[in-house]
């Protein structure tokens, strides 16, 4: 998916991802007893080029634009699954707010997320997308159709469920669907958040299959 500029973006100041505020944070938990091994070697064997990453105690922050992160997120999801074990991963999405007191730029930042190459690895996933505006002409469920629309568009789309959605096809498309949403409503709304929960190698899924 390509987005497009909203009318009132102001191109001439468009800012940075870092000056938007351009990340993610992800969580693995790998259930295996070489769970560090896993997370660990997946982080480090996947590029990192153009991106800021920091991982502590919790969780790993990447940031830089839309497309690398996209890349870099389905880079290790892949390395991590690739080890048969099952693996789950939790991932927040935001742009728009780059600081945690003052958000806001006032510059809708044009991002672009195109499709990734087919991992072969199939995932299932759980969804869910928050547009933070509060502009008396927003309309945010408005927003989220249009997302989820575009992953019924794309094939990815599995159903509604209590409070998400649910996405299931290639690793790479599942996540590239999350991210085109939520780049999707930033045409509208500076400020964008997302949550995805993946589910890789799951044997529960295997049982019903």
């Amino acid at each position: 998916m390509t987005s497009t500029a909203s009318p009132t973006t102001r191109l001439e100041e468009a800012p940075t991802p870092e000056e938007f505020g351009v990340g993610a944070r992800l969580s693995l938990a790998v259930m295996r007893d070489d769970f560090v091994d896993v997370i660990l070697g997946a982080l480090a064997a996947t590029p990192a080029d153009g991106l800021v990453v920091d991982t502590d105690d919790v969780s790993t922050f990447v940031g830089g634009s839309e497309q690398d992160i996209v890349r870099w997120l389905v880079g290790v999801l892949a390395h991590a699954a690739g080890s048969g074990a099952h693996v789950q991963a939790t991932v927040t999405l935001s742009r728009g707010c780059p600081g945690e007191v003052a958000c806001g730029t006032g510059v809708v930042r044009v991002g672009e997320v195109r499709t990734a190459p087919a991992t072969g690895i199939d995932a299932s996933a759980q969804w869910a997308l928050y547009p933070l505006s509060d502009a008396p002409a927003a309309d945010h469920m408005r927003d989220i159709h249009a997302a989820i629309d575009h992953a019924r568009t794309v094939g990815t789309f599995a159903g509604s469920q209590h409070f998400v959605t649910a996405l299931r096809g290639d690793l790479a498309d599942v996540i590239t669907t999350a991210a085109a949403g939520w780049v999707l409503v930033g045409r509208s709304v500076a400020h964008v958040t997302s949550h995805l929960t993946v589910s890789l190698n799951s044997p529960s899924r295997a049982a019903r299959a």
